[in-house]
């Protein structure tokens, strides 16, 4: 079995000395676990950091799920659970259950939004969702997940084929759900506000696509697609652009050129000089005799 230390769920239980059968990192920086518990317990589950799919593959008619003081009942074997990520949770269990998890990274789930439904997925997140039945998604775990050897290298790249799955069925099942904002083929409105504040705090520091991609939740192929189709600029001409519309506005104020190099996330001067040349069509020094 492979350590899960850092998904949230699986460390909660392992702390509590919960007995584990099976457990496995995937591709996307998605894991599993298998756990058999029988017991009789109240457990809290506190903001975990991931989505978490839960499947009862045994028992588990003593679990009851507790909100606002009171208590409610599953249905035992085939219960699913949907256990959005930063929501707080209370259980009782009671008997026993062979309890299936599958651990969703956020930016997984939130690139099959972009993937499946290209939609923004900012404001897009699983619905917290007790005691569901739900055959296909129980089905896809019993066929495609649990039958495999996780730590086997042949069979890890058909398990991560098989999250990803379960990761768009998810999505899709929460497509008609209020307060999705569709992207169009671009980035929302809120999104390119939040990265506009991102890029201007940090014109001084290395910005890369992955950084920028990281900010809304995209991956770096589908964020710059959709950021060039909001702006007409791909993701570094638009960084290179902003700088030097700092470069011309410190120059303006007398700084130093080496000091506007560095402050606008150059090197040297002598790159800082090139650049300014392609973009702004004379040297740092001749633009700032003009002005």
């Amino acid at each position: 079995m492979e350590s899960l230390t850092g998904y949230s769920i699986h460390d909660h239980l392992h702390n509590a000395g919960v007995p584990l059968r099976a457990s496995a990192r995937f591709g996307d920086g998605m894991a599993a676990a298998l756990w058999y518990r029988e017991e009789r317990v109240h457990q809290r589950y506190d903001a975990p950091e991931q989505h978490t799919v839960s499947l009862y593959v045994e028992g588990g008619e003593g679990i009851r799920r507790v909100e606002g003081g009171r208590a409610r009942s599953g249905f035992g074997r085939g219960s699913l659970c949907v256990m959005p990520a930063g929501l707080d949770s209370e259980w009782e269990v009671d008997g026993a259950v062979s309890l299936f998890h599958l651990y969703i990274p956020k930016p997984v789930f939130e690139r099959a939004v972009v993937e499946t439904l290209d939609r923004d997925p900012a404001h897009f997140t699983p619905r917290d969702q007790s005691f569901l039945r739900d055959p296909v998604l129980e089905g896809m775990i019993r066929s495609s997940i649990l039958p495999l050897t996780w730590d086997e290298p042949a069979d890890r790249l058909a398990v991560t084929h098989a999250g990803r799955m379960v990761a768009a069925y998810l999505v899709g099942r929460e497509a008609d759900r209020a307060g999705a904002v569709l992207a169009k083929g671009g980035l929302s409105p809120q999104a390119l506000r939040r990265l506009d504040g991102y890029i201007r705090d940090r014109l001084a520091d290395p910005l890369s696509t992955e950084d920028l991609a990281r900010e809304v939740g995209l991956s770096p192929f589908h964020f710059s697609r959709m950021f060039k189709q909001s702006t007409g600029e791909s993701p570094h001409a638009h960084v290179t652009r902003l700088r030097m519309e700092r470069a011309r506005a410190l120059i303006a104020q007398g700084m130093p050129l080496a000091q506007v190099a560095g402050a606008c996330g150059f090197a040297g001067q002598s790159h800082f000089a090139k650049r300014f040349k392609e973009v702004v069509g004379i040297t740092p020094g001749r633009y700032a005799q003009v002005i």
